[in-house]
């Protein structure tokens, strides 16, 4: 759990928790906490049931799971490996990362069939679920408000206060809410159509970075990430550093519902489009989702995941951490992410999670940063199912 308090002021954190504890009794109706969506199941099969298992050379996911490997191996043995029982501890995890780290490289499929077994995952009884797409934004900013760059990207404020409820409560695990304190109380934090704006709200002060245009720095929010062109020829690479814990609603959903743009044309370049085509309407549409994301620059490679590793493309997965544990090897069977595409049938990583992400069998794909993650990305809407390899006992 992620607390800011001031320093030597215990009596917000006293009320705090027992706001806390009011809301999960139900006496607070207000401040209702969302349940996790669905009921996951295992099923135990074999190898030879996951469609293209022979196909998988493995050699990006080598550098995604090494990644993940390298956070379990400093974690406490003792611990669960995370939301999924099943999963076992981090120390059963820790020695398939040792075996793994010396197993030969060319040889991972012969290494996966002999130390793991693989598992349906199931959503109250359904194999199949939606598979969507997310990219490293590409962006132009600066460091200073001058010309065209005028829409902020803030930095997380001191006063935000972000709670996991999982640490109150195990069937909230994956669950966050997030305001600042006010006279002893946990008030909701203002909207995106509030910090947009403007006021006398502390983070005005705070930003991080200055960019060239409100819609590029409206999907960044969506997106989570970013590597920021700055005009001196530097570059920076932002990423989430919290958010306001107002619900996350689809723009896309919202202009479908609008009967602005059909269900079946509906992808991120035709919201682009839309926005830069109804410039009156965009910002009213854009507010809809008071969501919104504040930002921190990191010294990495790629983007940072939730796990708190950086990012493989095409091998990094986001799942609904509520229901899934991070750092899982998971075998996908994906439809093509658009129609010039092959399908995906591949060994991916639980890496990182989202608002939008919420299902036993739901996942968004990374692809990486440029043109063409980002078209895979905008265009994915895919129905797929996937297999988790637990260690075998």
């Amino acid at each position: 759990m992620t607390l800011t308090f001031n320093r030597g002021n215990h009596r917000p954190m006293r009320s705090l928790i027992f706001c806390l504890i009011l809301v999960f009794l139900g006496c607070a109706p207000s401040s209702k906490i969302p349940s996790p969506a669905g009921k996951i199941s295992l099923q135990p099969v074999s190898f030879e049931s996951l469609p293209g298992w022979g196909s998988d050379d493995f050699s990006t996911f080598v550098t995604a799971f090494e990644e993940t490997c390298e956070r379990i191996l400093e974690c406490e043995p003792s611990d669960p490996m995370g939301s999924l029982e099943e999963a076992g501890t981090v120390a059963e995890w820790q020695l398939l990362c040792r075996n793994f780290m010396k197993a030969p490289k060319g040889r991972l499929r012969a290494f996966f069939e002999s130390q793991t077994r693989p598992y349906l995952v199931t959503d109250n009884g359904n194999q199949q679920g939606l598979f969507t797409g997310y990219f490293e934004s590409s962006l132009h900013g600066s460091l200073d408000r001058i010309g065209a760059y005028q829409t902020p990207l803030h930095s997380r404020p001191d006063d935000l206060v972000m709670v996991s409820l999982g640490d109150f409560r195990k069937d909230l695990n994956g669950r966050h809410i997030a305001g600042r304190v006010i006279d002893g109380q946990l008030q909701p934090y203002e909207s995106r159509r509030e910090i947009v704006a403007g006021g006398e709200y502390p983070h005005n002060n705070d930003v991080l970075v200055w960019l060239d245009d409100p819609i590029d720095a409206f999907f960044v929010h969506v997106q989570g990430s970013g590597h920021v062109e700055l005009p001196d020829g530097n570059t920076m690479r932002i990423s989430h550093a919290g958010r306001n814990g107002h619900p996350y609603h689809s723009i896309g959903r919202e202009l479908i519902q609008r009967e602005e743009i059909a269900e079946e044309d509906m992808s991120m370049q035709a919201i682009r489009q839309w926005l830069i085509a109804n410039p009156e309407q965009a910002d009213e549409v854009m507010h809809t989702n008071a969501s919104y994301i504040f930002f921190r620059e990191i010294d990495a490679d790629g983007p940072l995941g939730a796990e708190g590793v950086t990012l493989t493309p095409g091998r990094s997965l986001a799942i609904d951490h509520s229901l899934l544990s991070y750092g899982l090897p998971i075998w996908v069977d994906i439809e093509a992410p658009i129609e010039s595409a092959p399908p995906l049938q591949r060994l991916m990583v639980t890496q990182d999670t989202g608002s939008a992400i919420r299902g036993a069998v739901r996942g968004d794909v990374f692809w990486g940063r440029g043109e063409e993650a980002e078209k895979l990305a905008g265009g994915m809407k895919s129905s797929g199912r996937y297999w988790v390899l637990l260690p075998k006992p």
